[in-house]
């Protein structure tokens, strides 16, 4: 006898989970998504189980807003252990390479305005970027060792925060998508001529969602049993565009988005910036568009109750 279906209901909004260390993201949606019975659930941007913190976990609609959270800027502490480095780059892999030299707080100060700006990195072998096909981790899995190219990334701000002893930094980093701490962690290591990889690391930031927004996995069980309680844990849809430009339109022109039709916008307090906007009617969000010309040109429709 087949064991009955799990209920699943239409959930829509962001659960912003301080991801424990240990669990991988993906197990952490299940997670999420078996809680809130949920229909549909994505994240914005992985994190490793090795590290721990902001995880934006999408619910139903919300979903359609993942690839602007996961292009926003990410705030990370970590910590590097200098004199070993690993070939996962942080101490999850083995080590590969050691070194009895140690830098001064002042060499590490030194450094960081050489990884501050636009530079170029290598990611790390064991990350999910795909070399002919395959994920590279699975090839350096099996043994391969997997040439990736370096690649541009943005680096905002780069800060030591403390140097609790000779064998560890800690550091703050603010950065664009596509960076990868490990590497920053490995490269800063090999610059200084003590290698190192990281120990510890916890994101602190993605987007519009940061650390103090967050809820914990015990945190929604103990609320589960009470549907009011789990979805006051939920942020709405809305809260992963915050940095996006808000346009509002008349019930009319929101029926038109709907049908896939641009819309025109005219008058003196008709925008005159172009890019990616959201665009709501009477404080309910319907559609992320495109602002081109001074028309509105849908790109994801929103399915809300209003």
């Amino acid at each position: 006898m087949n064991p009955p279906k799990r209920e699943k209901r239409d959930v829509n909004g962001w659960a912003v989970l301080d991801k424990p260390i240990g669990m991988t993201s993906t197990t952490a949606v299940a997670a999420v998504r078996r809680i809130f019975k949920a229909k549909k659930a994505g994240h914005a941007g992985t994190l490793d189980p090795l590290a721990s913190g902001v995880l934006p976990i999408a619910l139903g609609e919300a979903t359609k807003t993942v690839p602007f959270v996961q292009d926003g800027r990410k705030i990370y502490r970590f910590t590097v252990r200098f004199g070993i480095e690993t070939d996962t780059d942080d101490a999850e892999g083995k080590e590969t390479a050691r070194s009895s030299s140690r830098p001064s707080r002042e060499d590490v100060d030194a450094l960081l305005p050489a990884f501050t700006g636009t530079i170029l990195q290598t990611p790390p072998q064991f990350s999910a970027l795909k070399v002919g096909g395959e994920r590279a981790y699975d090839l350096a899995r099996g043994g391969e060792t997997v040439e990736l190219a370096p690649r541009e990334i943005e680096i905002e701000s780069f800060s030591l925060i403390e140097t609790p002893d000779a064998d560890h930094a800690e550091f703050e980093v603010e950065c664009g998508k596509g960076t990868y701490v490990r590497s920053l962690a490995r490269d800063i290591g090999r610059k200084l001529g003590c290698l190192g990889h990281v120990s510890r690391l916890r994101r602190m930031r993605v987007g519009d969602f940061a650390e103090e927004g967050t809820v914990n996995l015990m945190q929604l069980e103990q609320a589960a049993a009470d549907e009011a309680a789990l979805h006051a844990l939920l942020q709405p849809v809305a809260a992963g565009l915050q940095s996006l430009p808000a346009v509002k339109v008349s019930e009319p022109d929101a029926q038109r988005l709907a049908q896939g039709q641009s819309v025109f916008l005219r008058g003196r307090d008709a925008p005159v910036f172009e890019g990616p906007v959201s665009v709501s009617v009477s404080g309910n969000l319907v559609a992320l568009a495109e602002m081109e010309a001074g028309a509105l040109h849908p790109r994801r429709i929103f399915n809300l109750p209003r």
